[in-house]
């Protein structure tokens, strides 16, 4: 196998970019003439042939009972050894927190050359050169791999996915898995419908809004569209919303289709979290704040006069109302 891409499972389920990647991984094969195959560690309750659907001829599957709590070390090592027992010259990661703590663990393990952050396929045409995002997304840098071993990580939402209807092969791979120093205490879930880094569609507030009392018009707006919430770093520090659902520079990095910003200046330690977000909105009351030079659509206006009005044309959409 020369193209072989990891697959991220949580609580038994494959995580929506790790489709993106296996996508991502079988384009780069089929440049090279060769097939993909994917990678998966630990319990999966779902169907693994279905990987086919991405573009995977087969999916090599490790059960071992020490891969269903995540350490990285133990994982590096594990891929490490898949990579060499399936002979792949190239691993996809998905650039999620997952990837950035597996992707240089398993590059220094095989001395591979690796590239993160990629938003695009590789050009073959002279080499192996690989485009990335660079400062928080305000650039690209092309990033030539010559090691013999190949690892891109790439960006969430940055391939589009296709789907056929082609089916996998599964089969299990025997690897020497090591012990985890790692023990596990207890578990805090997050609970919401809609997990924000898996989330097609975003809806987040700031200060703005001017009290949590006021937050309704965020989760409303969320509710109707399937969307998740989130807000800025000062919403988080003054306690108006839980801290994981911070987005930006300092807090989760997401790139949802659609991300909606109410009542955010956009500070550039925010537009550093959300600007892989395919389309964003932005509603502020102040014309000169920065949010709208990335914005692909702004409006300026009072959130508590623009939101609602908002909320009712959706319902009149759905048939709500």
């Amino acid at each position: 196998m020369s193209v072989l891409i990891f697959v991220d499972i949580a609580e038994g389920k494959i995580k929506k970019a790790s489709f993106e990647a296996a996508n991502y991984g079988a384009a780069i094969a089929n440049q090279m003439g060769t097939e993909a195959a994917a990678i998966v560690l630990g319990n999966c309750t779902e169907d693994l042939s279905m990987l086919g659907n991405y573009g995977i001829s087969k999916v090599f599957h490790n059960t071992d009972s020490a891969l269903n709590v995540f350490d990285a070390k133990v994982y590096a090592q594990a891929i490490a050894d898949a990579t060499e027992a399936t002979t792949s010259n190239i691993l996809i990661f998905s650039n999620t927190i997952t990837g950035k703590a597996l992707a240089p663990r398993v590059s220094v393990r095989l001395k591979a050359g690796l590239v993160s952050g990629a938003v695009a396929l590789p050009d073959t045409s002279n080499g192996f050169v690989v485009r990335k995002s660079v400062f928080s997304g305000k650039a690209f840098a092309s990033v030539a791999i010559q090691t013999d071993k190949k690892i891109i990580s790439l960006n969430p939402n940055a391939f589009s996915i296709t789907k056929s209807n082609n089916s996998a092969t599964v089969e299990t791979i025997s690897l020497t898995i090591q012990p985890s120093t790692i023990e596990l205490v207890s578990v805090n879930k997050i609970t919401g419908d809609v997990p924000l880094g898996e989330a097609d569609i975003v809806v987040s507030g700031g200060r703005g809004l001017k009290g949590p009392e006021n937050w309704g018009l965020v989760t409303d707006l969320a509710q109707l569209l399937g969307a998740a919430t989130a807000c800025s770093r000062p919403v988080a520090d003054i306690h108006w919303r839980p801290h994981h659902e911070h987005v930006g520079q300092t807090g989760l990095a997401i790139a949802p289709n659609l991300y909606i910003a109410i009542g955010i200046s956009g500070a550039i330690q925010h537009l550093a979290g959300v600007n892989r977000s395919k389309t964003i909105v932005v509603i502020n009351k102040d014309p000169e704040a920065p949010f709208f030079k990335a914005a692909d659509y702004g409006i300026v206006g009072d959130a508590f006069e623009v939101v609602p009005k908002i909320i009712e044309a959706v319902k009149k959409l759905k048939g709500s109302v």
